[in-house]
């Protein structure tokens, strides 16, 4: 690696040019500017970006089926030593590049930062993520996000892995790995997934230091019942990772007994079998999905 590592920017996108537009935009304030950025678009039109003095790499394909493969086709163009992915519809803070880059010390695999605009979920389902989201099973980012304010300017904090809108990883540590193309649209869990395939040393970290605002742009989102999505991520990560152990299946159980209550409670609710079926949903892609899942 040379004394001035270079920065790839790789992002997804699709029917969001408004969006990606101000992501670029704070991209090109960065107090420390990345040196190439690559959009992998999956739009029905192709576009074109002022990137200012950034260099740009500009891939269209309308026929990539999701985020996965179109940060896999990313990949396979990026040069950087750092490979920085980011979802299209984020707004950086100036110094965002520049505080990740900092976080890298001796051997430290991938860094990512955190999302400020998060809020914390009402009561009842922090209560119910507390009593039965455990072991691999229970995800720490979202918390981290939702004291985004409280952590500002905190020291790195090791996590077991990333979430897609925002993660950078050393590229000789990760070139040759890929994402799981066939995650489709969204890719829910491929982020968690690449993650879990890292050699089992390998030392991932957010720093509360590196900001951004996810807006989460409401097109191409799913927008199924959540635990038709949960229940899709957990399955896939247990056939991919998690099916031994006795702690693992135990919490599995566990976690699938919440499932099955908040369904429950749902559907009287809403008068309607749909969350239920949701649930049910789900868990049958995501065994699906994780039993056909390939490293690429």
């Amino acid at each position: 690696m040379s004394d001035t590592p270079k920065v790839s920017v790789i992002i997804p996108t699709k029917n969001r040019r408004p969006a990606l537009e101000e992501t670029i935009r704070t991209l090109l304030m960065q107090t420390r500017m990345a040196d190439e950025l690559i959009i992998v678009d999956q739009s029905q039109t192709e576009a074109l970006f002022k990137t200012g003095p950034l260099s740009l790499k500009y891939i269209y394909n309308p026929l990539i089926t999701g985020a996965s493969q179109a940060r896999n086709e990313g990949m396979k163009h990026a040069t950087g030593d750092f490979w920085l992915f980011l979802d299209d519809d984020v707004l950086l803070e100036p110094n965002f590049v520049e505080k990740l880059l900092d976080a890298y010390g001796p051997g430290v695999t991938g860094v990512s930062g955190i999302i400020t605009n998060y809020s914390a979920p009402p009561m009842m389902q922090r209560m119910w993520t507390a009593i039965f989201q455990h072991g691999p099973f229970h995800d720490r980012r979202q918390n981290l996000y939702y004291h985004a304010e409280r952590l500002a300017g905190g020291a790195p904090i090791k996590v077991p892995g990333f979430t897609g809108a925002l993660m950078s990883f050393r590229a000789d540590e990760i070139r040759g790995l890929w994402f799981d193309e066939n995650l489709r649209g969204g890719s829910f869990a491929e982020d968690i997934d690449f993650c879990a395939r890292l050699p089992r040393n390998s030392v991932l970290l957010i720093t509360p230091q590196a900001r951004l605002v996810h807006k989460r742009s409401p097109e191409g989102r799913n927008p199924v019942h959540w635990l038709d999505l949960h229940a899709q991520g957990a399955n896939y990560m247990r056939q991919r990772h998690w099916r031994s152990g006795i702690w693992n299946n135990l919490c599995f159980a566990w976690l699938n007994l919440g499932y099955w209550l908040a369904a429950t409670f749902s559907s009287i609710r809403r008068m309607s079998l749909e969350p239920w079926n949701a649930w049910k949903r789900g868990a049958e892609r995501g065994r699906s999905f994780g039993g056909n899942g390939t490293s690429n």
